[in-house]
């Protein structure tokens, strides 16, 4: 069995100019303009804050999370849908995350976690690597924007030694990679 090094990051905040390689936050933006819809006198504001993408159906199924070790060994990314999660009961949870790459493989050394306080969600640019989002609580509930496609890539007959691979999903072991997991410092 290969020897698995640990590479530690620090969480920073979750803002939208720190996650803007990444993707967009979804939550309240004073900095974006409303859109010119007047919805019941001008008591509901519309913004839109970024656009969600996803060519096929779209599912939005809620993850019951429970706590684990804060240890990536595996990152993901998918080419077709910008998915998004929103924590429910304004639970908190981290994301790994790292840019887009060219290659098969995501870019370790540019690898950030961050902290979202439960208050607003997130949406992943197209082809962003990320782990599923750690919690910081049991049975937090995680609602995902996703296409059914990339879902269904993770059912176990698609699953590989401990990667899974669909037509939109890239599901990479880092330890079988590259040696290494990511642990993640509060």
């Amino acid at each position: 069995m290969k020897n698995i090094e640990i590479k530690t990051v620090k969480v920073e905040t979750a803002t939208p100019e720190a996650l803007a390689p990444f993707g967009v936050v979804l939550g309240r933006n004073e900095n974006v303009k409303p859109l010119p819809i007047n919805l019941y006198n001008g008591t509901v504001q519309v913004r839109r804050l970024g656009e969600f993408i996803s060519d096929e159906t779209t599912e939005i199924p809620v993850c019951t999370v429970q706590r684990r070790p804060l240890v990536a060994e595996y990152m993901e990314r998918h080419h077709k849908h910008t998915q998004t999660f929103v924590s429910l009961g304004a639970k908190p949870f981290i994301m790994l995350l790292s840019p887009p790459t060219e290659t098969e493989l995501p870019n370790l050394d540019e690898a950030r976690a961050f902290l979202f306080d439960g208050t607003a969600g997130f949406m992943l640019n197209i082809g962003t690597w990320h782990e599923f989002p750690f919690v910081l609580l049991d049975d937090t509930d995680v609602l995902t924007i996703l296409r059914s496609e990339a879902t269904n890539g993770l059912e176990i007959d698609n699953v590989i030694g401990n990667e899974a691979v669909s037509p939109d999903l890239e599901k990479r072991d880092m330890g079988a990679r590259f040696g290494v997991n990511i642990a993640i410092e509060l």
